[in-house]
């Protein structure tokens, strides 16, 4: 059975915009990995592993997985914090 996660990609550390990130993405889970034994790099026959598919909203990405009876599990965005400080704060001392 086909298992798949949805979730929403975060923004890389290189980014400073959201632009990739503002849709959900359903990526199959990779089966059967193993090591090369000419290269030794980590491999996998496994095709499916290479798909992701764009979908604008949650509940698109599991319907789509329930229509194709895929096994799914969704991984939540987590909500970042923004600390406000000034440029002040960099010079006073915390006891």
């Amino acid at each position: 059975m086909k298992k798949a996660k949805i979730y929403k990609p975060t923004r890389t550390a290189m980014q400073s915009g959201a632009r990739n990130t503002k849709n959900w993405l359903l990526e199959f889970d990779t089966l059967n990995t193993g090591v090369n034994p000419l290269m030794g790099w980590v491999s996998s026959k496994d095709t499916m592993s290479e798909v992701k598919l764009k979908f604008s909203t949650k509940n698109q990405a599991i319907n789509y997985a329930k229509k194709n009876n895929i096994d799914y599990y969704i991984i939540e965005p987590q909500k970042h914090k923004i600390i406000k400080k000034s440029y002040t704060d960099n010079f006073i001392k915390n006891n």
